[in-house]
């Protein structure tokens, strides 16, 4: 069993940056796939960003590239997300999930993924 914990929301003006981070007990964290999705209000829960085993492979949502970077510390059994030139859109829940896997893979689906965080909010205002 993993338990995710996520921190580092807030608000933020439009332009700005937050750094989001999730912090896992329970396994061997450098088993998972880790990834990132959020849910804004009134839509589905849609892919952020995902980061596999050891770091060396990572996917993003189109909305978010060049913006937003996924990372992980295996040390210290962490996964951050660091968002620069917020907008607006980007205002959501954040939530991070994570899965065992055999093989340096991302995972992409929120299916595929058993273990969530409770989430944390993020306000980016105009």
């Amino acid at each position: 069993q993993v338990q995710l914990v996520e921190s580092g929301g807030g608000l933020v003006q439009a332009g700005g940056s937050l750094r989001l981070s999730c912090a896992a007990s329970g396994g061997t964290f450098s088993n998972v796939c880790m990834g990132w999705f959020r849910q804004a209000p009134g839509k589905e829960r849609e892919f952020v960003a995902a980061i596999s085993r050891n770091g060396g492979i990572t996917e993003y949502a189109d909305s978010v590239k060049g913006r937003f970077t996924i990372s992980r510390d295996n040390a210290k059994n962490t996964m951050y997300l660091q968002m620069n030139s917020l907008k607006p859109e980007d205002t959501a829940i954040y939530y991070c999930a994570a899965n065992f896997v055999f093989a340096q893979v991302v995972l992409k689906n929120q299916w595929q993924y058993n273990y969530w965080g409770q989430g944390t909010q993020v306000t980016v205002s105009s």
